[in-house]
């Protein structure tokens, strides 16, 4: 076996444990909110845990942390349309709707993405990549439609809600790669972003009456949504190394992972299982994804692409 096949296997492995990693938050999502938990609680706590794991991170490192105008800027924009905004609409729909289709939905970021680059003129258009958007609206119409699709046919009004965080995360990659990040490095703007999350939720969560009081005990929602934000930025900055070492469009592929790992966790820990509707929109999405997704000869610039890959996969499975 030669070293680039052994180094080519490496990579894949460690790709499809990122992808197993941010799959596994899917469900622990819906375990978070088994309970009767509201977004802003949790949001902050997963904020301030990632924040403090990030933190210790960047620590490690010891580089120097930009502040300013400009970093605050970034801060902002990935803490809303990365984290609050994303994330509170998921939290309401993964209280009604099954992990599995929760896992799919998100994969739909690079549908959003796609239309918001071409407004934006960071991509070209391509008939390949609009066959893909149109695969993409498909594999929802799927699950939606057919009335055999979901358990129970009132979950239908939370598919738009769950679609809300796609949109989120296809507007932050195309914000980011247009504007950059302001001399910050991923990991630091994760950081910063967690950070000022955690600031402005902590009020908002006492505020509605949201807060979680760790002190009233610590069962299975609690510790699903410990184990998911300690997983996510953990994987985030594994990612990140991922892409510096491979390349953004290989570490790219990690969004299949995710949504594959996304519906077998689903199945094995909240005992899920689907119509043949569900799975034909699985396959159909990922279709969409594949035609979607641009290739290495259609960048635009090397750094742009690194950077909305990087922005696009890494806010996906939050």
């Amino acid at each position: 076996m030669t070293d680039r096949v052994r180094d080519r296997l490496v990579l894949s492995g460690i790709l499809l444990v990122l992808g197993a990693g941010w799959g596994l938050t899917v469900p622990l999502s819906r375990i978070a909110v088994s309970t009767g938990h509201l977004p802003f609680g949790l949001l902050f706590w997963q904020l301030l845990i990632g924040s403090v794991l990030l933190g210790g991170l960047l620590a490690m490192r010891r580089r120097p942390f930009p502040l300013g105008w400009p970093a605050l800027r970034v801060f902002v924009v990935i803490a809303c349309l990365g984290t609050i905004l994303p994330n509170s609409f998921s939290y309401r729909a993964a209280a009604h709707l099954p992990a599995g289709i929760m896992a799919i939905i998100i994969a739909t970021v690079p549908m959003f993405a796609f239309p918001v680059a071409l407004a934006l003129g960071q991509d070209r258009f391509a008939l390949r990549r609009l066959l893909g958007l149109c695969l993409g609206l498909l594999g929802v119409g799927l699950i939606a439609a057919p009335e055999a699709s979901l358990p129970d046919p009132a979950m239908l009004a939370w598919i738009p809600v769950a679609l809300i965080a796609p949109l989120c995360y296809g507007l932050e990659g195309n914000v980011v790669a247009r504007w950059g990040l302001s001399g910050l490095d991923p990991v630091q703007a994760l950081f910063g972003a967690s950070v000022l999350g955690a600031v402005f939720m902590a009020p908002a969560a006492l505020a509605t009456g949201q807060f979680i009081d760790p002190t009233a005990g610590m069962g299975a929602p609690e510790w699903a949504l410990v184990v998911s934000a300690l997983i996510h930025a953990t994987v985030y900055a594994a990612y990140v190394w991922l892409v510096g070492r491979a390349g953004p469009v290989f570490a790219g592929q990690v969004a299949y992972v995710v949504t594959g790992f996304g519906v077998l966790w689903s199945m094995v820990l909240l005992s899920e299982t689907y119509a043949i509707w569900i799975w034909v929109a699985l396959g159909v999405m990922l279709c969409g994804i594949a035609l979607v997704q641009p290739r290495p000869r259609e960048t635009l610039a090397p750094e742009a692409e690194a950077v909305d890959s990087q922005a696009n996969a890494a806010t996906e499975a939050r």
